[in-house]
């Protein structure tokens, strides 16, 4: 990767959440402990979808999938986040920031067609049970999960390439506590009419290319749900894709308007990129246990294992 284009500029100044001290000690605490249970959270979800052998099912792959892409997803961002709201100058090398926008797309990319991977899932559970173990095998579902991570790579290497080729003047300011492309193309000083398209086609892509399988099998899911005529049939079946709903809703609600909107440095930019890549990861465990009893027995069955052994 030629990085010359660059040699005028060397470092960005991260504008951060906020310029106020007082405030920024507060948001320091608050921001910690969401790393932290975002940490612990996923990191106890995974492990105890490891230990139980009554989740080791296709649903529970995915969702044990799910925790370690969150836990990479919230370490990209949080980690330069705290540093900047402890620090006075808060810069990030060239190198770094190209490198934050990769990562970061690459695990929100992978994120969303996870995300529409575990709703064909769901499909498969309520409207062909019968064949359920033979639409989703153990194979299938281990090649789901690593296209799910090259077709996102594929998509971070291609959007990297662009904010390589770009030339960055005299503005260095980010207006933004990370780096994301949106909000780097304003820094340039090149012609950025093709990058800004091809990253909103890229974008759209990526959206239609996993939102339609989930409305897909969600309109089949609540077709078969509503032709269950016991109303006990009808509530099971729904808590099963409930949890998933809300994370789906959650996560690409606030990630299309991030990067389908013009960047405007205003909060609600902020917002929405901490609704999807700080918020989600912590809120998914929690949304995934307290609504799933088989999550919530396993990890009771689990601690009571380490319990007796200790």
């Amino acid at each position: 990767m030629d990085l010359r284009n660059h040699s005028t500029i060397t470092e960005f100044i991260l504008l951060g959440l906020s310029a106020d001290p007082h405030i920024e000690a507060l948001l320091f605490v608050l921001f910690l402990v969401i790393y932290l249970l975002t940490l612990m959270g996923n990191l106890v979800m995974l492990l105890v979808i490891m230990a139980d052998s009554h989740l080791h099912t296709p649903m529970y792959f995915f969702l044990g999938s799910l925790s370690f892409l969150d836990i990479c997803f919230s370490s990209v961002t949080l980690p330069k986040l705290l540093e900047g709201l402890l620090s006075e100058k808060k810069t990030i090398s060239v190198e770094g920031c190209l490198a934050q926008v990769f990562f970061v797309i690459i695990t929100g990319g992978t994120e969303a067609f996870l995300l529409s991977m575990m709703a064909y899932d769901r499909y498969a559970a309520i409207c062909h049970p019968l064949l359920y173990g033979q639409l989703m095998n153990n194979q299938l579902c281990v090649r789901l999960v690593l296209t799910s991570w090259g077709l996102a790579l594929l998509n971070a290497i291609l959007i990297v390439l662009l904010a390589i080729n770009l030339d960055f003047c005299e503005a260095q300011t980010i207006k933004h506590y990370a780096c994301e492309l949106p909000s780097l193309f304003p820094l340039s000083c090149s012609d950025i009419s093709i990058n800004i398209n091809i990253l909103i086609c890229s974008t759209l892509l990526h959206a239609f290319g996993t939102f339609l399988p989930i409305f897909i099998s969600y309109a089949r899911i609540i077709s078969t749900i509503l032709s269950i005529s016991s109303t006990t049939g009808r509530n099971k079946a729904f808590s099963t894709c409930s949890s998933h709903l809300i994370a789906v809703i959650l996560f690409f609600g606030s990630g299309l308007v991030r990067y389908l909107m013009p960047t405007s440095g205003s909060s609600l930019d902020l917002l929405t990129s901490v609704q999807y890549s700080v918020v989600t990861p912590m809120l998914n465990p929690l949304i995934y246990s307290l609504k799933n009893k088989e999550v919530k027995t396993a990890l009771k069955r689990t601690l009571g294992k380490y319990y007796i052994l200790a």
